[in-house]
């Protein structure tokens, strides 16, 4: 799976006062986040809950003190917005949602509000990447990966700056992956395949008797077509319309020793011509999302996997199959109906071969704290076998 970028626009600015004089920076937020109206200069001494009660607010606090109580602020601050208040004062009691949807709706407005109050804690940033804070990391080389080659100076929200130095160590240990006895390295805006049930299942699913190509829709971090290069596929062609993806694919291949039998290509969805196997899994949940990142998990609308079902006989041979790879997790949800897919595979002239489930072994799949508990413990993966009908 991959992510969606919205094209390039001029640089958004932020403004504050500091010292009585009017200042501006170029604002920078990978989630989309507009530059906060209201901001206030924060140091050492500025209390928790009052920072807390500001950002609830959506004033901004620009840190001018030292970088490690800057974090510990953050993590105060996440803190209070888990227990919806001060510490110490009880929390109200939540609304019992009515259905499965509902949960899931409430669920993704929790989220959404959290992130926007923390987002609110903001660090400065010197045009080569140096943060002008006591005791601040040195984050060049996480930033150059996320952001690319330094311009001017900025603002960003430090819990993004975590981000980028989380997915930097992700990038440099990288995730194992049993199926191919070896790591994926996920650069940073590309999903992670830390769900290896789904990478097992094309490990492990009998492949057509024609191995001669193979469309990978959607490349992502390029695991996928990694595995059927490595299990004899003689030729890949996999597409993705994100350039991080495909940098981050291009890079894993090459590691792997596999990049000679995989061509890389920028496309919605279909490269041209007609291949004996066709392997997609789109993001699983037809939901909008609210940053770049989460289009590796929500389909609005569902539009790739419509996409994908409804331009598949167009690019199978007369014997190819179609493997479509998805949770049943928007069925548990009240998101997508069963009916619903079912009827979309027949509207496209296709038929179901076989399916291969799989349980998720994630450990949210038995949380029983986690608000959408009852969908995760339902929940299966799937590998639909599609042909021509």
């Amino acid at each position: 799976m991959s992510v969606q970028t919205s094209p390039a626009s001029a640089p958004l600015l932020i403004h504050w006062e500091e010292n009585g004089v009017q200042h501006s920076a170029r604002w920078r937020s990978e989630a989309g986040m507009p530059p906060p109206k209201r901001v206030v200069i924060a140091d050492d001494r500025t209390n928790a809950d009052i920072a807390y009660r500001m950002a609830c607010e959506g004033t901004a606090l620009l840190w001018r003190g030292d970088f490690q109580n800057a974090r510990q602020l953050l993590q105060a601050l996440a803190r209070r917005a888990d227990h919806k208040g001060k510490s110490g004062k009880k929390a109200k009691p939540a609304k019992v949602p009515a259905t499965p949807t509902e949960a899931f709706h409430l669920h993704r407005q929790a989220q959404s509000q959290r992130a926007r109050t923390l987002a609110m804690l903001l660090i400065p940033f010197d045009a080569d990447y140096s943060i002008p804070l006591r005791r601040a990391p040195d984050v060049k080389l996480a930033c150059n990966e996320a952001y690319g080659r330094y311009e001017e100076p900025f603002i960003a929200s430090m819990r993004e700056l975590l981000g980028l130095i989380g997915a930097h160590e992700w990038r440099r240990t990288g995730v194992e992956i049993p199926a191919l006895g070896a790591r994926i390295h996920p650069h940073y805006g590309v999903f992670s395949p830390v769900r290896g049930e789904y990478v097992q299942m094309v490990a492990d699913a009998p492949l057509p008797k024609d191995t001669s190509l193979a469309f990978d829709i959607g490349i992502g971090t390029g695991v996928l077509s990694a595995v059927l290069a490595k299990r004899g596929v003689k030729r890949v062609i996999a597409t993705d319309q994100d350039q991080r993806a495909l940098s981050c694919a291009r890079e894993n291949l090459a590691l792997l020793g596999v990049d000679d039998k995989v061509e890389l290509r920028v496309a919605d969805l279909f490269p041209e011509g007609r291949a004996p196997l066709v392997v997609c899994n789109p993001p699983w949940v037809p939901a909008r999302p609210s940053s770049p990142i989460e289009y590796a998990v929500y389909d609005p609308e569902s539009r790739m996997l419509r996409g994908f079902l409804s331009g598949l006989t167009a690019h199978l041979t007369p014997s190819g199959e179609g493997w479509l790879i998805l949770s049943d997790l928007a069925e548990h949800l009240g998101l997508r109906p069963r009916e619903q897919l079912l009827e979309w595979i027949a509207a496209a002239g296709l038929k179901v071969v076989d399916r291969i489930d799989v349980r998720p072994v994630h450990p949210r799949a038995s949380d029983a704290t986690d608000p959408l508990h009852a969908a995760r413990a339902a929940e299966v993966t799937s590998l639909w076998k599609l042909a021509a009908a």
